[in-house]
């Protein structure tokens, strides 16, 4: 064996998303593109918005000395002045420069958050369905990640986490709004969550982490807000990204915020600061953070997503699918028409339609679908979609 054992069974258990990707990659060369109707990644079909564009011909002209060179981990003190100025208005807290650090994605910001509080055998609750990278990620840094499933409804299933909570319970992750489901988690379950956590923390005398990863925090629908964790409970963070509001995911910029309240904010800053170091990271990219620290509140046309949205949703609703309409994110969560999703999935491919199994994302007996395409790709797949679902119904 040239790899290392461990890898070799990550890579027997990889990701479904990107399984399907290169299915589609496979397809298209066999096909065509424009006969291929491909709704696996969650990669923006939106361009960036205006001011991006804007300022990235700023940035790139400047020819400031060091403008390139290193910077403090975490990242340029006038960037994470202007990302705290912006964040204490969202999330009502009075947070300040040394409370954020910038990272290279929301995947880095989760990252450097594990490795600072994880021991060996610490666990990690999340709330399924769930992004699957979410056990990669716990197992990097010596935990192991403990799924609770949610309701029907894919809201927080409170009495299924209290349940789960042990000694070994390092953190609570939820991801809202929400990858696969769309769904986004009220404020009062937010609430409630918190006050567990405070309750389960003074009986185990151990710190429970609420962390929240929050990317899609931006892409919402019919008015609602996303409540913000840091009112709910004291010792929280969040870890976000601009790719999916600025539609710029390749450039894997984004941060870590502290809650102000957090029981051991120094250390965790500090600790932060040198585990975005040490796993290799060093730095968010300069560039992208200069760009950035312009661009707070700014994001792509939602209007865009929202419609795209009701295509597919009216679309499969006349073919008989069943789902819950995603307040949030641009990902619709069906359910299978049969117990065996990944078979389901093999159906729609024969119809040249990528979904992704839900099983995938601890969600069985469902199929993720990302409707971040054009409005063509989502009116031409509907033949098939009505094709493959009455072959089961």
């Amino acid at each position: 064996m040239t790899i290392a054992t461990h890898m070799a069974t990550f890579l027997e258990k990889s990701s479904w998303i990107r399984k399907m990707f290169e299915e589609g990659a496979r397809l298209k060369a066999i096909h065509g593109a424009e006969r291929v109707f491909d709704f696996s990644l969650g990669n923006p079909y939106m361009q960036p918005p205006q001011r991006f564009k804007e300022q990235l011909k700023r940035v790139a002209e400047c020819d400031q000395i060091g403008i390139h060179s290193y910077m403090p981990n975490p990242g340029y003190p006038f960037v994470r002045e202007s990302v705290a100025a912006y964040l204490s208005g969202e999330y009502g807290a009075d947070i300040s420069e040394n409370e954020i650090l910038m990272t290279c994605g929301a995947a880095g910001g989760l990252n450097v958050i594990l490795k600072t509080i994880l021991d060996p055998g610490d666990e990690v609750i999340t709330p399924a369905p769930y992004f699957v990278e979410y056990g990669f990620y716990a197992d990097n840094h010596g935990g192991r990640l403990k799924t609770v499933q949610t309701h029907t409804d894919f809201t927080l299933n409170l009495a299924a986490i209290e349940e789960a909570i042990t000694d070994k319970t390092k953190a609570v992750l939820i991801n809202s709004p929400n990858n696969p489901t769309g769904q986004i988690y009220s404020k009062e379950s937010i609430d409630a969550l918190g006050d567990l956590l405070l309750q389960k923390s003074r009986a185990l005398d151990r710190t429970i982490y609420l962390v929240s990863d929050e990317p899609y925090r931006k892409i919402v629908y019919d008015g609602i807000t996303v409540p913000s964790i840091f009112s709910a409970y004291p010792n929280s963070l969040v870890a976000t990204s601009y790719s999916k509001d600025l539609s710029i995911p390749g450039e894997r910029i984004g941060f870590i915020a502290i809650n102000p309240r957090a029981d051991y904010k120094t250390d965790l800053i500090s600790a932060m600061a040198l585990a975005n170091r040490i796993l290799g990271f060093v730095n968010a990219p300069a560039f992208m953070q200069r760009l950035v620290g312009a661009l707070q509140g700014e994001s792509v046309d939602i209007s865009h997503y929202a419609r795209k949205r009701e295509l597919l949703c009216d679309g499969l609703k006349d073919c008989g699918y069943d789902f819950v309409k995603p307040p949030g994110t641009f990902y619709l969560f069906p359910r299978s028409p049969i117990e065996d999703d990944v078979k389901f999935v093999q159906a729609l491919q024969e119809e040249l339609i990528l979904a992704v199994p839900g099983s995938g994302f601890g969600g069985p007996g469902h199929i993720r679908l990302a409707f971040c395409v054009d409005d063509q790709t989502i009116t031409d797949a509907m033949p098939g979609f009505e094709k493959a679902i009455k072959r089961f119904t």
